[in-house]
């Protein structure tokens, strides 16, 4: 999150929470008090709420004839389920240029794709981690694996420890420097923390590919005064994951079941209690927004 400037919080985190219910209707953000959509609904000439099949209809429900029936594949459950059962796969991506309902978007997808890539967590990442006051914990848990004939990840699963880390990368085609990218970064920046915290890893860097990286002629002097700023110290993000579905089909105990949190996603009442009280900023000290001008 930008410090240099203030930053529209929940309407970042209203976008993404639609594009993950995979919904494509404009109702949901109007319902959150989110706009940034509304000069392309409007160019667009449509009345029915409908943006076309863009960012969720593609992460969600990408249409594929599959022997001969037409069937909707859902990227981000695939992801999720890959990130359980082969995390070192290295096609974990997700992809929303789809070359043939283009003409039926709004606006074609800006940025098109995100891949994410996990590691092991090494020995001395794992003791950096320990608290002050069990400085051997890592050490006594894999000993304790050991003894019980466990592997490692399974006992550190059972106690909430995560033994990996997990990065992402996205490729955008096209940059609005000013209003868009800061937008952007915070946005992947979120996902990759939904993400992390859904599959139990921890995560570890944030990667942009951009092309055609551009400052409109009406936005230089804001970024002149932007620039202009001193920043502040970065705001800490807390994710309740209280009552996210677990493995043993409860709330709050045990291992989450990252595949049925993603799919609560889809429900009205989930999302909104994930928008008002569950995703929050802590300290988050900024300058004054700066306008400027939207060009769709």
């Amino acid at each position: 999150m930008l410090t240099t400037k203030k930053m529209a919080w929940k309407t970042m985190v209203t976008e993404l929470l639609w594009f993950l219910r995979g919904d494509t209707n404009i109702k949901f953000l109007h319902d959150n008090g989110c706009h940034i959509w509304d000069g392309d609904y409007v160019k667009s000439g449509r009345t029915d709420g409908e943006l076309g099949p863009i960012y969720g209809s593609q992460w969600r429900s990408w249409p594929a004839w599959i022997q001969g029936d037409l069937e909707d594949i859902d990227q981000i459950a695939n992801l999720i389920s890959e990130l359980k059962t082969n995390p070192d796969s290295r096609r974990l991506m997700v992809n929303a240029w789809n070359v043939g309902e283009l003409d039926q978007m709004v606006l074609p997808p800006c940025h098109y794709g995100f891949q994410v890539y996990t590691r092991e967590l090494s020995d001395d990442e794992q003791r950096a981690r320990c608290h002050p006051t069990t400085p051997n914990a890592w050490d006594d848990l894999k000993e304790f694996a050991q003894l019980t004939g466990n592997s490692v990840e399974e006992v550190a699963k059972a106690v909430g420890i995560s033994t990996r880390a997990i990065s992402l990368m996205w490729n955008q085609r096209s940059v609005d420097t000013f209003l868009g990218l800061p937008f952007n970064i915070a946005s992947y920046g979120l996902l990759l923390e939904l993400i992390a915290k859904a599959v139990n890893m921890l995560p570890d860097e944030l990667i942009g590919n951009l092309g055609d990286v551009h400052l409109y002629n009406n936005h230089i002097e804001q970024a002149k005064e932007q620039i202009s700023r001193t920043p502040y110290e970065l705001p800490k993000l807390n994710i309740n994951t209280e009552f996210w579905p677990t493995e043993n089909g409860s709330c709050g105990e045990g291992p989450l079941d990252a595949t049925a949190v993603f799919n609560s996603f889809k429900k009205d009442d989930f999302c909104k209690c994930l928008l008002e009280e569950d995703i929050q900023l802590t300290n988050y000290e900024s300058h004054p927004a700066i306008k400027a001008p939207l060009s769709n």
